[in-house]
């Protein structure tokens, strides 16, 4: 399927529509749904309540101030653990040793989920910034690592003996061989490990009182569902403009590299 900047200007002008037209359904189903009250209006909110209660967070500046704190947060975690990961991923792949035993380790680690690093994060860090970036790191280096392993494990044997036949060094082949050919998973990991960071961060955010995260907890303190509506809607507004970022980069790397479709 040809990627959306070659296509005509019409074509994704209808596109946008579509996609418009979707979540306008959406709202309107909600709204039937709260109007019928098959449950009660304190357990789900109709539209214009949580959208009330996000304009009210919004204008208060509390949603900014959480949202700008959450994503220094995850910068911070999620560029330590991608730096870890590749490195990680890189050594496991190259040698056969490292794979039967470290490796082992790093696939059992990554089915951990992210809130059981929580209690660890605790007792090592306390309830600090430090101990909520462990827990991001803890909850995405992994995948990333996986990830990077795939790609150099999928990088075909010609172009290593090719390399290897005209002299090229270790240093070598890892520069114009293996890194090239890895970034496709590369790509993919990265997209990967920040949605393990995101999901890390919010838990880590909802017990440890800070953050974006933390509002739900606060809405649901104040038995307030609207809020606790309001925020998830930021929560899921975030992860869907991260993730079409993710897309744009995997349809560059594939024109780029050759792997897009006719």
């Amino acid at each position: 399927m040809p990627s959306s900047r070659f296509l005509p200007s019409s074509e994704l002008l209808w596109r946008l529509l579509r996609i418009l037209a979707f979540y306008a359904l959406l709202v309107v189903a909600w709204e039937a749904v709260a109007k019928a009250e098959i449950w009660s209006p304190f357990l789900f909110p109709a539209p214009e309540k949580v959208f009330d209660a996000l304009r009210n967070n919004i204008e208060s500046g509390v949603l900014f101030e959480a949202l700008r704190g959450t994503m220094k947060r995850l910068l911070v975690g999620y560029g330590i653990s991608f730096v870890i990961g590749m490195a990680l991923g890189l050594f496991i792949a190259s040698w056969k040793w490292a794979d039967e035993t470290v490796g082992g380790i790093v696939l059992g680690l990554q089915s951990l989920p992210s809130i059981v690093w929580l209690p660890m994060a605790v007792l090592w860090f306390g309830l600090s910034e430090r101990g909520i970036i462990f827990v991001v790191l803890m909850g995405s280096t992994f995948s990333i690592a996986l990830s990077a392993r795939a790609g150099i494990r999928a990088l075909p044997p010609l172009l290593a003996r090719a390399a290897g036949t005209l002299g090229a060094s270790r240093l070598q082949m890892y520069r114009y061989v293996v890194l090239p050919a890895m970034i496709p998973a590369m790509i993919q990991g990265m997209k990967q490990g920040w949605s393990f960071a995101w999901r890390s961060l919010m838990a880590a955010e909802l017990l440890l009182s800070v953050g974006i995260g933390h509002q739900l907890q606060i809405g649901r303190d104040l038995n307030n569902i609207s809020m606790v509506f309001a925020i998830m809607l930021v929560i899921v507004a975030v992860g869907v403009a991260v993730g079409l970022l993710f897309s744009r980069a995997e349809a560059w790397v594939h024109e780029r590299w050759g792997f897009a479709a006719g």
